[in-house]
């Protein structure tokens, strides 16, 4: 299974999604409509670890109103898009599709493939939903402009138009802790502060060895940079400072007292990784840690569903955020959720009453934690304590984590950065501090204070 960061995710996707709408004008604006014949609902998916949660909400939706809905995974995702593509030269499409949300569903909708579902959904169905998410999908006014961009994957959308309603959500930062090791190292709970969190590696270093390590995808050395440091770093030093070190003042970033306070902090994980940790891909990175390679994994919510589908059982895991250091300024450090993948009802359905309906139905509290809790991943609701518990106590830690802060810590929100930033590059040198110990935090420091200078030097 190939798993990307989600921005690299979804730029690959609209890539290729940005051919359609040329496709459309040329061949697939002719013909009648798409979907399933009447009484039944055909639906895709580029999650395999979602069928079977699909499936499992379908028989009832079956029971309750007489509709069948056919679920087809196509994997991976550049076989989803080629699907797509296929489909809409022959008027072929289904007729509700899960996308990747924020990014696939605007592709498609700007190539006319997907409808606009804005008079479609009412104040009963958003209220489902928790608050930060509620609008995801939607076209907003910074969405339009960038559309009308030289180059753009998403020309044809129109400020106000919504493409998707959320399915899953996440973020970015979780920690996963094998629990039984946990328990045998004499770790009981989540660590509440950074240093916590290094005692805790010591604790299983010392009971297990190589096997005690920590694991992270550091093949991609973005990882390391936004999954662990980023979030410590917003905890310590409170949002506006943390986003000056990414600044066009150079004398607040990476080589100020503060930066260098945050890379100082860093450096104490040191002693923790994983062996090879710097050659292992994401999955690789999982996969050692489902095999017991690693005792601790950092990705996010949505690696759960990797590690149940390789095998790790996930009642055997302790998950919590990144922890801030104990002297941040944002000790209760929240992390804000964004929504992962969403539904989408095809343009030229045939069945756009009973789509909607089925549309509606996953996002049912009952059902939403059905599927969350068969797909092992969050669903978007804002769920009652006892609809919550259906969850199991992994997801329901996982949505414990969400805070409604508007300053959380959100790793989608980029804009104090110049436009041009890596952030692979920034990892690698951020990589060569720790774990490779080829740079002091002083000169890690250095270099990127004087790669942000150049971003922003190059961007004008």
């Amino acid at each position: 299974m190939k798993r990307l960061l989600p921005v690299a995710r979804r730029t690959s996707l609209l890539a290729t999604v940005a051919a359609l709408s040329v496709l459309v004008a040329g061949c697939g604006a002719s013909g009648g409509g798409t979907g399933s014949k009447q009484g039944e609902l055909s639906m895709w998916t580029f999650k395999q670890s979602h069928v079977a949660a699909f499936q499992a909400a379908a028989e009832k939706f079956t029971a309750e109103t007489g509709t069948k809905v056919n679920i087809q995974a196509y994997t991976p995702d550049d076989a989803f898009s080629t699907k797509i593509q296929a489909a809409a030269r022959t008027n072929d499409l289904p007729d509700v599709m899960e996308v990747h949300a924020k990014g696939e569903d605007f592709g498609l909708g700007g190539a006319g493939l997907i409808a606009d579902l804005s008079d479609d959904i009412d104040k009963e169905w958003l209220d489902r939903f928790i608050p930060q998410v509620r609008e995801d999908g939607t076209i907003m006014k910074a969405d339009y402009e960038n559309s009308l961009a030289e180059g753009s994957k998403t020309l044809g959308v129109e400020e106000g138009d919504r493409y998707s309603v959320p399915i899953t959500v996440g973020t970015q930062g979780m920690v996963y802790l094998n629990k039984d090791r946990a328990a045998k190292a004499g770790i009981t709970e989540p660590p509440a502060t950074w240093e916590d969190f290094i005692a805790d590696l010591g604790k299983l270093k010392k009971e297990f060895g190589g096997k005690g390590g920590l694991t992270i995808g550091l093949k991609s050395p973005s990882t390391a940079l936004e999954w662990i440091m980023q979030p410590m770093a917003y905890g310590l030093l409170g949002k506006e400072r943390f986003q000056e070190l990414f600044g066009k003042d150079a004398s607040k970033g990476w080589s100020s007292a503060e930066g260098q306070k945050v890379l100082d902090t860093y450096m104490r994980v040191q002693p923790y990784w994983m062996p090879g940790s710097q050659t292992k891909t994401i999955d690789e990175a999982d996969l050692a840690f489902a095999q017991g390679k690693a005792s601790v994994d950092v990705g996010g919510t949505y690696t759960l569903a990797f590690l149940a589908d390789n095998g790790y059982d996930v009642g055997n895991l302790m998950t919590f955020p990144v922890p801030p250091p104990a002297a941040a300024k944002t000790p209760d450090l929240q992390m804000a959720p964004f929504s992962l993948t969403g539904l989408s009802m095809t343009k030229k359905t045939r069945n756009k009453k009973e789509a909607l309906e089925w549309m509606k139905f996953l996002s049912r509290p009952d059902i939403a934690a059905l599927f969350g809790k068969k797909a092992n991943d969050v669903p978007p609701n804002k769920f009652t304590d006892a609809q919550a518990k259906k969850l199991g106590p992994t997801l329901n830690s996982m949505q414990a984590s969400f805070g409604t802060d508007p300053d959380g810590y959100n790793p989608t929100v980029t804009t104090y950065r110049p436009a041009i930033y890596d952030a692979g590059k920034v990892g690698a040198v951020l990589a060569q501090m720790t774990p490779l110990k080829t740079l002091s935090p002083k000169s890690t420091g250095s270099r990127m204070s004087s790669m942000m200078k150049s971003y922003w030097a190059e961007q004008g």
